[in-house]
């Protein structure tokens, strides 16, 4: 009474197309994934290997945890470094969190 019957319309059927487009579709949105996303992340990762791979005793170091100190002891076969905070002062932290390598002599002029 109140509701009006639906009826379908005759119009053809839908047009065969689209797949193409998606294909499309989908390699832009690989392409801009791949410039976005992954070639700068494999970009960093490489830079902090060469960073890593390039520590020496006596680097003056800057953690990810904001802390300076200078490399006393470095091993090759274990991922743990000894920084030297001051003359009494010594921790051990692990490489990876190394973030940057410091000009020598910017510790002192802190």
């Amino acid at each position: 009474m109140f509701i009006s019957n639906a009826y379908a319309s005759a119009a053809g059927a839908p047009q065969g197309g689209g797949t193409m487009e998606l294909i499309f579709m989908l390699a832009i949105f690989g392409l801009i994934f791949y410039f976005m996303i992954f070639r700068p992340q494999s970009k960093r990762v490489k830079e902090h290997k060469n960073l890593m791979s390039s520590l020496g005793k006596g680097d003056e170091v800057l953690t990810s945890g904001g802390i300076l100190g200078k490399i006393a002891k470095i091993s090759d076969e274990s991922d743990y470094v000894l920084l030297s905070l001051n003359d009494t002062t010594q921790i051990t932290i692990k490489k990876d969190y190394i973030a940057a390598v410091l000009p020598k002599g910017s510790i002192q002029s802190l």
